[in-house]
This record gives C-alpha cells, structure tokens and sequence, in this order.
C-alpha cells in the first residue's frame, strides 16, 4: 500500500472519531426530551380523590331530607286554650235592646290535620240601653281551615255550628218584661289570621259572626237577631 492511500484512510478514522460523539450526544438529548413528554399516571392521586368523592356521597346519602311532614309534625295533634277579647256589635232585633260592648271569649282548639283545627268558643256579655238589657250566652265549634302558610304568618276561614242562650228585657208602655230563657241551635262563621311566636304562643286577630236561631216565646212576641264578635286572639299550644 502507498502512503499515500494509508494517509487517506488515517485522516478519514480521524474524521469518524470526531463525528461519532456529536451524533451520540444528539441521540440521548433526543431521548431525554422524549422520554420528559410521557406522563406516567398518578395513582395514588387518583385512588385519594375517588375515596373522597365516595365519602362526599355518602354524606349526602345519609343525610336526612326535610319533608312537610317532618318539619310539621309538631303541630299535629296538640290543644290549645286561650282567649279572645275585642267588641261585640248587636245587629238586627239584638240591637234595639242594647249597645255595642268589649267582651272576653274563652278559646280552645285542637290540631287535626295540617291544614284543618277544630275551635271551640264559649262567651257571654251582658248590654245595656237604657231600660231595656240584651244578654248573650254561646258554646260554638268550628272548623277553622288554613288555605294558605306564609312563613309563621296563617290566614285561615272558619265556619260551624252552637248553641245559643239570647235573652232580652223589653220595655213596654206600662212595665219591662224579660224573655223566656231558651236555648236554641245556630250558625258561625267568619275569618281570621294567626301569627306563631314560638312552638307554644300563638297571637291573631279574628271576626266571627253568630246567628242564633229564632227563640219563640210564649206571651210575647219572638226574640231574633245576631251578633257579631272581632277579637285579638292570644292561644297556648300544648
């Protein structure tokens, strides 16, 4: 061999001998940066937060959901007792033999349903005019219905029927003259609103008309007429 082709073939191992690390160190760093943009999945991450949202579920499961019947079963079946006290207006016959009065009614109620109390009412008040007296006996149950709740505040409507024990003392030319005491059936009705205080007080306002029926009379002429009652309320709950 000549020297000069062994000269070519030293300079060209030279040659290789310096391109052969460059391509290597290009390799890896294409390798690396390869290798960076795969992401290996975190499992201890995903196990935590599906633990969480099973437990978070859970929570919600077990807690209890508020229904009517829950959130007012309080009311059902529970007395009442209290008071009504407000002006009695005589109307019709009622009010030729006396004025107009402030009188005090004894309540009791009892809760039924949710929407639905029966109210019991017993009075008496005495009117004068003059010579003439009207006196005004009542033992009334109703049904009194809540049509609608807002927040503590109820309207309600109620209407049912009682005894009544009208009597009058009528002047005359000559002399006055009682009525025969008499008890006879009739009819209430009328309205009203409560407010709730509290699980035990109860304040409202209530108009309630009374209709007594007829009381015939022996020896005089029949004694007729009605009355009606608006009240302030105030009821116990027990």
């Amino acid at each position: 061999m000549s020297n000069k082709k062994f000269s070519m073939i030293l300079m060209a191992l030279v040659a290789m001998s310096f391109f052969t690390p460059s391509l290597s160190f290009s390799q890896a760093s294409e390798q690396s940066s390869f290798s960076s943009k795969i992401k290996t999945p975190n499992t201890a991450g995903e196990l935590r937060t599906k633990e969480e949202e099973k437990f978070s579920s859970e929570e919600v499961e077990d807690r209890p959901t508020p229904t009517r019947s829950s959130g007012q079963s309080g009311r059902l079946q529970r007395h009442g007792v209290g008071f009504g006290l407000g002006e009695t207006f005589l109307l019709g016959n009622y009010s030729k033999h006396g004025n107009d009065k402030i009188s005090l009614d004894l309540l009791y109620s009892y809760a039924a349903s949710y929407s639905f109390d029966v109210l019991v009412n017993a009075h008496m008040s005495e009117h004068t005019d003059e010579n003439e007296r009207m006196k005004l006996m009542g033992l009334t149950s109703s049904i009194k219905g809540r049509f609608v709740e807002y927040d503590q505040l109820a309207p309600y409507f109620l209407g049912g029927l009682g005894f009544y024990a009208p009597r009058a003392k009528r002047a005359s030319a000559t002399s006055t003259q009682w009525t025969d005491q008499k008890i006879s059936f009739g009819l209430n009705f009328g309205g009203g609103v409560d407010l709730r205080l509290n699980d035990h007080y109860v304040v409202g306002v209530m108009g309630q008309m009374h209709w007594p029926f007829e009381v015939q009379q022996d020896d005089q002429s029949d004694l007729k007429g009605y009355y009606f009652k608006l009240l302030i309320t105030g009821m116990y709950l027990f």
